[in-house]
Protein backbone atom coordinates (compact mmCIF):
# COMPACT_ATOMS: atom_id res chain seq x y z
CA UNK A 1 0.00 0.00 0.00
CA UNK A 2 1.74 3.10 -1.33
CA UNK A 3 2.32 6.61 1.40
CA UNK A 4 -1.06 8.50 1.59
CA UNK A 5 1.45 12.03 1.87
CA UNK A 6 0.61 14.19 -0.74
CA UNK A 7 -2.05 11.83 -2.45
CA UNK A 8 -4.06 14.90 -3.47
CA UNK A 9 -4.05 15.82 -6.91
CA UNK A 10 -2.99 19.52 -6.73
CA UNK A 11 -5.98 20.40 -9.28
CA UNK A 12 -6.03 23.94 -10.64
CA UNK A 13 -8.26 25.64 -13.43
CA UNK A 14 -5.31 25.30 -15.82
CA UNK A 15 -6.45 21.62 -16.19
CA UNK A 16 -9.96 22.97 -17.24
CA UNK A 17 -10.38 23.01 -21.22
CA UNK A 18 -9.92 26.38 -22.34
CA UNK A 19 -12.77 27.12 -23.20
CA UNK A 20 -14.42 26.48 -19.58
CA UNK A 21 -11.58 28.72 -17.96
CA UNK A 22 -13.17 31.67 -16.11
CA UNK A 23 -11.27 34.23 -17.50
CA UNK A 24 -10.74 32.80 -21.16
CA UNK A 25 -14.40 32.14 -21.18
CA UNK A 26 -14.97 36.08 -19.98
CA UNK A 27 -12.46 37.42 -23.24
CA UNK A 28 -14.45 34.73 -25.47
CA UNK A 29 -18.01 35.31 -24.87
CA UNK A 30 -18.54 38.12 -22.54
CA UNK A 31 -18.80 38.26 -18.84
CA UNK A 32 -22.67 37.18 -18.71
CA UNK A 33 -21.50 33.95 -20.00
CA UNK A 34 -19.77 33.17 -16.47
CA UNK A 35 -22.24 31.48 -13.58
CA UNK A 36 -21.51 33.02 -10.41
CA UNK A 37 -19.18 30.97 -9.38
CA UNK A 38 -17.17 31.73 -11.90
CA UNK A 39 -16.78 35.26 -11.43
CA UNK A 40 -16.15 35.13 -7.91
CA UNK A 41 -13.37 32.68 -8.81
CA UNK A 42 -11.72 35.48 -11.09
CA UNK A 43 -12.11 37.73 -7.98
CA UNK A 44 -9.89 35.22 -5.92
CA UNK A 45 -7.38 34.12 -8.78
CA UNK A 46 -6.29 30.84 -7.06
CA UNK A 47 -7.54 27.99 -5.26
CA UNK A 48 -6.53 26.08 -2.11
CA UNK A 49 -4.52 22.73 -2.06
CA UNK A 50 -7.10 20.06 -4.20
CA UNK A 51 -9.49 22.55 -4.47
CA UNK A 52 -10.04 24.91 -7.62
CA UNK A 53 -10.44 28.73 -7.08
CA UNK A 54 -13.71 27.70 -8.97
CA UNK A 55 -14.61 24.93 -6.10
CA UNK A 56 -13.65 27.94 -3.50
CA UNK A 57 -16.18 30.02 -4.61
CA UNK A 58 -18.80 27.65 -5.17
CA UNK A 59 -17.97 27.16 -1.10
CA UNK A 60 -18.39 30.51 -0.31
CA UNK A 61 -21.44 30.80 -2.08
CA UNK A 62 -22.76 28.05 -0.22
CA UNK A 63 -22.30 29.34 3.19
CA UNK A 64 -25.82 30.29 3.02
CA UNK A 65 -29.22 29.39 2.02
CA UNK A 66 -29.83 32.95 -0.02
CA UNK A 67 -26.46 32.25 -1.91
CA UNK A 68 -24.74 34.68 -3.50
CA UNK A 69 -27.24 37.29 -1.76
CA UNK A 70 -25.60 36.63 1.70
CA UNK A 71 -22.23 37.73 0.19
CA UNK A 72 -23.22 41.22 -0.02
CA UNK A 73 -23.03 41.65 4.09
CA UNK A 74 -20.30 38.90 4.83
CA UNK A 75 -17.56 39.83 7.31
CA UNK A 76 -13.67 39.05 6.83
CA UNK A 77 -13.94 36.75 9.84
CA UNK A 78 -16.35 34.75 7.71
CA UNK A 79 -15.16 34.42 4.77
CA UNK A 80 -11.77 33.17 6.47
CA UNK A 81 -13.73 30.55 8.26
CA UNK A 82 -13.29 29.02 5.04
CA UNK A 83 -10.33 26.76 4.49
CA UNK A 84 -8.65 28.16 1.47
CA UNK A 85 -9.98 31.96 1.78
CA UNK A 86 -7.25 33.97 3.63
CA UNK A 87 -7.55 38.08 4.73
CA UNK A 88 -6.12 38.81 0.93
CA UNK A 89 -8.45 36.95 -0.78
CA UNK A 90 -11.76 38.16 2.01
CA UNK A 91 -10.52 41.40 0.98
CA UNK A 92 -10.76 41.38 -2.83
CA UNK A 93 -14.19 39.75 -2.38
CA UNK A 94 -15.34 42.63 0.02
CA UNK A 95 -13.87 44.92 -2.33
CA UNK A 96 -15.75 43.68 -5.21
CA UNK A 97 -19.12 43.69 -3.23
CA UNK A 98 -18.61 47.36 -1.86
CA UNK A 99 -17.93 48.40 -5.88
CA UNK A 100 -21.00 46.87 -6.87
CA UNK A 101 -22.90 48.22 -4.05
CA UNK A 102 -21.43 51.87 -5.15
CA UNK A 103 -22.47 51.33 -8.79
CA UNK A 104 -25.67 50.79 -7.79
CA UNK A 105 -26.43 53.21 -5.36
CA UNK A 106 -25.20 55.83 -8.24
CA UNK A 107 -27.65 53.85 -11.32
CA UNK A 108 -30.34 55.43 -8.34
CA UNK A 109 -29.37 59.35 -9.20
CA UNK A 110 -31.26 61.32 -11.55
CA UNK A 111 -30.33 60.70 -14.98
CA UNK A 112 -29.17 64.21 -17.36
CA UNK A 113 -32.27 64.63 -19.24
CA UNK A 114 -31.47 65.81 -22.97
CA UNK A 115 -33.78 68.47 -24.38
CA UNK A 116 -31.52 70.50 -26.36
CA UNK A 117 -28.68 70.04 -28.34
CA UNK A 118 -26.94 72.63 -26.10
CA UNK A 119 -26.62 69.61 -23.38
CA UNK A 120 -25.01 67.19 -25.88
CA UNK A 121 -22.61 70.22 -26.96
CA UNK A 122 -21.51 71.27 -23.21
CA UNK A 123 -21.40 67.69 -22.04
CA UNK A 124 -18.64 66.31 -24.95
CA UNK A 125 -17.07 69.86 -25.77
CA UNK A 126 -13.51 69.65 -23.70
CA UNK A 127 -13.20 66.08 -24.31
CA UNK A 128 -13.78 66.43 -28.05
CA UNK A 129 -12.79 69.40 -29.09
CA UNK A 130 -9.17 68.90 -29.23
CA UNK A 131 -9.01 65.70 -30.75
CA UNK A 132 -6.84 65.01 -34.00
CA UNK A 133 -8.97 62.62 -35.55
CA UNK A 134 -12.47 61.91 -36.33
CA UNK A 135 -14.71 60.32 -32.81
CA UNK A 136 -18.32 59.52 -34.07
CA UNK A 137 -20.12 58.63 -30.86
CA UNK A 138 -24.00 57.82 -30.00
CA UNK A 139 -25.48 59.15 -27.29
CA UNK A 140 -28.82 56.20 -25.82
CA UNK A 141 -31.92 58.03 -24.14
CA UNK A 142 -34.48 56.21 -22.43
CA UNK A 143 -38.36 57.44 -23.04
CA UNK A 144 -37.40 60.36 -21.07
CA UNK A 145 -34.79 61.15 -23.24
CA UNK A 146 -32.50 61.22 -20.41
CA UNK A 147 -28.83 59.46 -21.36
CA UNK A 148 -28.17 55.88 -20.98
CA UNK A 149 -24.81 55.92 -22.32
CA UNK A 150 -22.56 57.49 -24.35
CA UNK A 151 -20.81 54.74 -26.96
CA UNK A 152 -17.70 55.32 -29.19
CA UNK A 153 -18.27 53.49 -32.40
CA UNK A 154 -15.73 54.34 -34.79
CA UNK A 155 -12.11 56.50 -35.26
CA UNK A 156 -11.20 57.91 -38.47
CA UNK A 157 -12.42 60.47 -41.24
CA UNK A 158 -16.36 60.03 -41.59
CA UNK A 159 -17.33 57.15 -44.28
CA UNK A 160 -20.34 54.43 -44.92
CA UNK A 161 -17.85 51.47 -44.02
CA UNK A 162 -16.78 52.43 -40.49
CA UNK A 163 -20.45 54.09 -39.42
CA UNK A 164 -22.64 51.06 -40.51
CA UNK A 165 -26.17 50.58 -39.10
CA UNK A 166 -25.38 47.53 -37.37
CA UNK A 167 -22.82 48.87 -35.11
CA UNK A 168 -25.26 51.80 -34.64
CA UNK A 169 -28.24 49.89 -33.46
CA UNK A 170 -26.40 46.95 -32.13
CA UNK A 171 -25.21 49.01 -29.10
CA UNK A 172 -28.80 50.91 -29.11
CA UNK A 173 -30.68 47.11 -28.90
CA UNK A 174 -28.57 46.10 -26.68
CA UNK A 175 -29.01 48.61 -24.22
CA UNK A 176 -32.30 49.28 -24.80
CA UNK A 177 -32.37 52.63 -26.04
CA UNK A 178 -35.67 54.30 -27.05
CA UNK A 179 -33.97 57.00 -29.51
CA UNK A 180 -30.07 57.81 -30.02
CA UNK A 181 -28.03 61.93 -31.11
CA UNK A 182 -25.01 61.37 -33.31
CA UNK A 183 -21.95 62.67 -32.63
CA UNK A 184 -18.82 63.58 -33.79
CA UNK A 185 -15.81 66.21 -34.06
CA UNK A 186 -14.52 67.99 -36.60
CA UNK A 187 -10.36 68.28 -35.90
CA UNK A 188 -10.57 71.20 -38.30
CA UNK A 189 -12.10 73.23 -35.65
CA UNK A 190 -15.04 73.90 -38.19
CA UNK A 191 -18.71 72.12 -37.58
CA UNK A 192 -19.78 72.37 -40.96
CA UNK A 193 -21.33 69.31 -41.97
CA UNK A 194 -19.27 67.22 -44.83
CA UNK A 195 -21.38 65.95 -48.01
CA UNK A 196 -20.70 62.59 -46.34
CA UNK A 197 -21.74 63.58 -43.07
CA UNK A 198 -25.45 64.50 -44.13
CA UNK A 199 -25.25 61.08 -46.31
CA UNK A 200 -24.61 59.28 -42.99
CA UNK A 201 -26.84 60.71 -40.73
CA UNK A 202 -29.88 60.08 -43.40
CA UNK A 203 -28.36 56.37 -43.89
CA UNK A 204 -28.85 55.84 -40.07
CA UNK A 205 -32.25 57.71 -39.89
CA UNK A 206 -33.71 55.30 -42.21
CA UNK A 207 -32.33 52.52 -40.53
CA UNK A 208 -33.58 53.55 -37.34
CA UNK A 209 -36.89 54.39 -38.68
CA UNK A 210 -36.80 50.34 -39.64
CA UNK A 211 -35.76 49.18 -36.00
CA UNK A 212 -37.68 51.78 -34.21
CA UNK A 213 -35.38 53.82 -32.09
CA UNK A 214 -35.65 57.04 -33.65
CA UNK A 215 -31.96 59.18 -34.59
CA UNK A 216 -33.36 62.61 -32.82
CA UNK A 217 -30.27 64.24 -34.28
CA UNK A 218 -26.75 64.56 -35.04
CA UNK A 219 -24.24 67.26 -33.72
CA UNK A 220 -21.30 67.96 -34.48
CA UNK A 221 -18.22 69.58 -32.07
CA UNK A 222 -15.93 72.29 -33.51
CA UNK A 223 -13.25 74.09 -31.54
CA UNK A 224 -15.43 75.46 -28.74
CA UNK A 225 -18.42 75.25 -30.94
CA UNK A 226 -20.72 73.05 -32.91
CA UNK A 227 -23.54 72.40 -34.97
CA UNK A 228 -26.55 70.69 -34.97
CA UNK A 229 -28.22 69.00 -38.61
CA UNK A 230 -31.81 69.29 -36.88
CA UNK A 231 -31.35 72.99 -36.25
CA UNK A 232 -30.41 73.61 -39.01
CA UNK A 233 -33.02 71.62 -40.69
CA UNK A 234 -30.68 69.45 -42.41
CA UNK A 235 -32.66 67.03 -41.19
Amino acid sequence: MGSSTNSYKNYTIKDLPMNERPREKLSKYGVGSLSNSELIAIIIRTGHLENTAIDLASKLISMDSTGIKYLSQVTVEELTAIKGIGNCKAAQIIAAIELGKRISSRSGEAKLKVNSPVVVAELLMEEMRYLNKEHFKIMLLNTKNQIISIEEISIGNLNSSIVHPREVFNIAIRRSANSIILIHNHPSGDPTPSTEDINITHRLINAGDIIGIKVLDHIIIGDNNYLSLKQKNII
